[in-house]
């Protein structure tokens, strides 16, 4: 149970307030607001102060909870949404205007500062690298999958050309950087005034086999000289139909 959750049903049953009876107050569900005391549900801190409020704790403040339980109060399900439409209403504008957005959005929030040093917006840049949508992701101690926050990205695959190594149009893929080749790795290229996502085969200290998979497996070597080399791929997410 996290402290907010532990803190709501303590004051609620010190109250002999039922469940029911606090969901109701607050315009939540029964078993949304037991999900929030069992700490297994994630909300937005304006709605953790409308709970806390309702019960009476009116001073409870973010000063009194540590990092996990801000984590814990911040509704990152409905943050992503809300990222991903302001950047497909208006695709050209800057990063920063669609944080600004976002941010406007957990209206009042207290605690998104804190966040950051947890969570980091990843861009999901499309094939001519214009983000289209917003994922929050982890940050282990300063660094997402070791490399800098700012410099990692999502890659929207833009076809099936690499669906034989796992990769299908519409997949994001996870990427750090990499301007060099990556034996055994997938990584996004520039080749030919083109961006592509393939498997690297290093060949010599001069050429890789560039290497895709759509209904037939294809290879192609190149010049290293030739290849910008801009990042590795390293996970790939997909949504189930």
């Amino acid at each position: 149970m996290s402290r907010l959750g532990d803190l709501i049903r303590t004051e609620r049953i010190r109250q002999k307030l039922t469940p029911k009876q606090v969901a109701r107050k607050c315009g939540v569900s029964e078993s949304y607001l037991l999900a929030v005391e069992a700490g297994t549900r994630i909300i937005a801190d304006d709605q953790a102060r409308r709970i806390l409020k309702t019960i009476g704790l009116k001073q409870q403040n973010e000063a009194e909870f540590t990092l996990d339980d801000i984590a814990a109060t911040v509704d990152l399900v409905q943050v992503q949404p809300k990222m991903a439409a302001a950047a497909a209403k208006k695709p050209e504008r800057k990063e920063a205007e669609l944080v600004a957005s976002v941010e406007e959005g957990v209206a009042g929030s207290v605690w998104l500062d804190a966040l950051q040093s947890v969570l980091k917006r990843v861009p999901v840049m499309n094939a001519v690298m214009k983000p289209v949508s917003y994922k929050l992701v982890p940050v282990e101690n300063g660094r997402i999958e070791g490399a800098n926050p700012d410099k990692v990205f999502y890659y929207l695959a833009p076809d099936d050309s690499m669906r034989g190594f796992r990769i299908h149009r519409g997949d994001i893929v996870l990427t750090v950087p990499a301007q060099s080749p990556v034996d055994g790795a997938i990584m996004l290229l520039n080749y030919k005034e083109h961006r592509y996502l393939r498997k690297i085969k290093v060949l010599d200290d001069r050429n890789v086999l560039l290497q895709s998979y759509d209904r037939e497996y294809e290879a192609e070597t190149a010049a290293i000289s030739d290849v910008g080399f801009l990042s590795r791929c390293v996970q790939v997410t997909f949504e189930l139909q």
